[in-house]
């Protein structure tokens, strides 16, 4: 045990957190070609889907209520919450981390306000995404069948439900590493940011150190979404690329 003065803990807390969260465009950036290359090439290997180079989803860190704008942290599940933005590679490295939204914002509108969505409707990024049925279907952004009829598309679905779990289980890693992001988190929304920023960092150093995942590092079974729900717009681009992967599948 380190007998220090609360204070002097949560001042050094801070500033490793400021540290470490200044140098995150270091640790976690989108692939170049070279690392793009080889992450298609693994999502292919491990499900026959082509050009995917990640998964992406939402994930809420629970906080206590601020004191301004209290209401906008409250999310659909009825607690405060910061609603976190990961992307994920196969081998569970974050390449896209956005953490400054309240709980109470929608999964598609921290896209639509994100430069993710930029760097991949200008071409920065080459390849392929996957959401669930919470984003809008792109050119990019793969996302399941609202309605699949055919057995082509009920195969396409399972096959991004499961390749698309990798982000859920990267989350899960994510938690289990820091414990920190699985109770409430009592500080200044701000200040919980930048802690999750700083343990992205410290998670995608662990990954390319090749540091072993916590035990018990599965999270539990991710549960089918209920694609019939899914009220997100879809654009012509993105439905004729999830037509080619689903006749190549």
């Amino acid at each position: 045990m380190v007998r220090v003065h609360r204070s002097t803990a949560c001042r050094v807390i801070r500033r490793v957190s400021l540290a470490l969260s200044r140098r995150i465009a270091r640790y976690v950036h989108l692939p170049n070609e070279e690392e793009a290359a080889a992450m298609k090439e693994r999502f292919r290997q491990a499900s026959g889907m082509p050009g995917i180079v990640g998964c992406i989803d939402g994930t809420h860190v629970q906080i206590q209520a601020p004191h301004e704008n209290e209401y906008l942290y409250v999310n659909r599940k009825g607690y405060h919450s910061i609603n976190v933005q990961i992307a994920c590679d196969a081998n569970y490295k974050i390449i896209n981390l956005v953490a400054r939204w309240p709980g109470s914002t929608h999964d598609s509108r921290i896209l639509r306000e994100s430069g993710l969505l930029q760097d991949f409707e200008e071409g920065r990024c080459n390849g392929l995404l996957l959401g669930d049925s919470g984003y809008p279907l792109k050119r990019w952004l793969m996302t399941p069948l609202i309605a699949p009829t055919t057995d082509q598309e009920r195969s396409y679905n399972t096959i991004h439900s499961a390749t698309r779990s990798v982000v859920e289980r990267c989350i899960g890693v994510l938690k289990r590493r820091f414990h920190c992001l699985h109770g409430e988190m009592r500080m200044h929304p701000e200040r919980v940011c930048t802690v999750i920023a700083a343990c992205t960092v410290l998670h995608n150093i662990c990954i390319a150190k090749r540091i072993p995942l916590p035990r018990h590092h599965q999270p539990p079974a991710v549960p089918e979404e209920d694609v019939r729900q899914a009220t997100r717009p879809e654009d012509i681009a993105g439905r004729l690329v999830r037509a080619q992967l689903i006749n190549q599948l």
